[in-house]
């Protein structure tokens, strides 16, 4: 066991971040360097470059993906199994397996379901994509022109880095900001000490204090830490927000490997419910499973 649970104060009176943050004992009695920690939080790479190292390696994947009507039905859905290939420097993804019911494809063969449309986008090379590598640099900007790149972009921010400023998103302002004033004394942030697949981890969590349930993003975001360098080595989601334009209830699970002193995401689960004014609601789930 942990400990029991404690109220720690950041008291560094210069920080951007004066939250409490509850903490176990045996956190505590470590020695325990809040201001850095959170300043790893921030800064944390870690996570996106498992995601960007996965493209430039082989690897085989099982995805199901899986749209609902509005009663909770099954409207379409696939299955597959895929294998990534290297050569020459390109990436290149090839079908050894496809099944699909219902109208997960349109007529001329394209993605019905624009979350479809967003994980081929994502995870998918029909043809050859070459010239990639897994330096950061400034990957997590927007990288080109329209409504996919925007898109990739906002849910890169979401996903890898919690707490920036989301641009282009509208009426929500600066809610994704969690560690800032305005929106950080909305939460409840807690560290505890946690082993996951036989690895010492601190595992960082977020829940909305009662009475912001339905004024902020994260409904709860927990990650852990590997404790040796502080690596993500996995990370549970869910997020909502509701506007008279349009609504998000989005839940995701992402576990890691590590391969030759590298991580890689070896689990991604999705289950999503959004809408928005102009486009058809979608409820969706996926589960993309890794093996490198």
């Amino acid at each position: 066991m942990c400990g029991e649970p404690v109220q720690a104060q950041n008291l560094d009176t210069g920080s951007v971040f004066n939250q409490p943050i509850q903490m176990d004992t045996v956190v505590v009695h470590s020695g325990f360097d809040i201001q850095a920690f959170i300043r790893r939080v921030r800064a944390d790479t870690t996570f996106f470059k498992a995601f960007k190292s996965m493209r430039v390696v082989e690897y085989n994947a099982v995805n199901d993906i899986t749209a609902y009507d509005k009663k909770g039905n099954i409207a379409a859905s696939l299955h597959s199994k895929t294998r990534q290939e290297i050569a020459n420097g390109c990436r290149v993804t090839k079908v050894e397996e496809q099944t699909t019911s219902g109208d997960y494809y349109k007529r001329n063969g394209e993605d019905n379901y624009y979350t479809a449309s967003l994980f081929d986008y994502l995870f998918t090379a029909k043809t050859p994509v070459c010239g990639e590598t897994d330096v950061i640099g400034n990957s997590l900007e927007v990288q080109g022109e329209g409504q996919m790149e925007h898109s990739k972009y906002q849910l890169k921010q979401l996903l890898f880095n919690p707490g920036a400023k989301i641009s282009g998103i509208p009426f929500m302002g600066d809610r994704a900001s969690i560690f800032d004033e305005g929106e950080a004394e909305k939460y409840d942030f807690k560290i505890t000490r946690e082993m996951l697949d036989g690895i010492e981890c601190l595992v960082f969590q977020i829940h909305p204090k009662p009475g912001y349930e339905s004024k902020v993003i994260y409904n709860e975001m927990k990650t852990w830490f590997r404790k040796t360098d502080y690596s993500i080595i996995a990370r549970d989601y869910s997020l909502s927000y509701h506007t008279l334009v349009y609504d998000f209830d989005v839940a995701m699970k992402v576990r890691t490997t590590e391969k030759n002193g590298k991580l890689y995401p070896t689990l991604i689960d999705y289950d999503g419910n959004w809408h928005v004014l102009t486009k058809k609601r979608e409820r969706v789930k996926f589960q993309a499973a890794l093996q490198y």
